[in-house]
């Protein structure tokens, strides 16, 4: 009877344990939503409704909660790129990869800010950051495989365009619509691409 009892007692604690570190890392996710870029772990713990002690038995350090942010929403994060009509001529493929990349960016900016402005601490988000980079890389090659006998220079170059960093620019920046940022992006890969249109 008391094992039963003490079993049952040890997984309460281990759900009540998972519910806190889903919480804390939710209310991560949160904040940054909401453009709070770079959250202390006051003001994670304080959205979870967890102390900071609380916090600190769930993720050591932050370095900890970026590890565990990421676990969460990887999948879900690079499924937003994944997918879309990868068929056609060099000019369809071009037009499709845009738009399916301008719809990623557009959910995972600020994430993606919130990333950058943590990349000169945080050796998890940098190893985070370069997976993603070599990822986008792949994809790119996967809608345009056209890519691959391009020269280094215009290789790099039409990865700088198709770029996050581009699209926040363009959208950011010099406040252009999601539709004309596409249209910019799309001319310049064409371009870059040697494809009519």
């Amino acid at each position: 009877m008391s094992d039963t009892v003490n079993a049952g007692a040890v997984d309460g604690r281990r759900l009540r344990s998972e519910r806190s570190r889903k919480a804390i890392i939710d209310a991560a996710l949160a904040l940054m939503e909401e453009g709070v870029l770079v959250p202390t772990a006051q003001q994670i713990s304080e959205r979870a409704g967890v102390g900071i002690r609380s916090f600190f038995r769930r993720f050591e350090d932050m370095e900890a909660l970026f590890a565990g942010v990421d676990s969460q929403i990887r999948d879900s994060y690079e499924a937003l790129f994944l997918g879309g009509d990868r068929n056609g001529t060099l000019e369809e493929r071009i037009e499709h990869a845009v738009e399916r990349h301008a719809d990623a960016y557009e959910c995972v900016k600020t994430v993606v800010l919130s990333t950058q402005a943590q990349l000169w601490r945080s050796e998890v988000l940098r190893r985070n950051y370069a997976r993603n980079q070599r990822s986008l890389r792949k994809d790119l090659d996967n809608w345009l495989p056209e890519l691959k006998s391009l020269p280094r220079d215009q290789r790099e170059a039409v990865d700088a365009v198709a770029s996050f960093e581009m699209w926040h620019r363009l959208r950011e920046h010099q406040n252009l619509s999601k539709k004309a940022s596409i249209c910019l992006v799309t001319g310049l890969l064409k371009s870059l691409l040697g494809a009519r249109g």
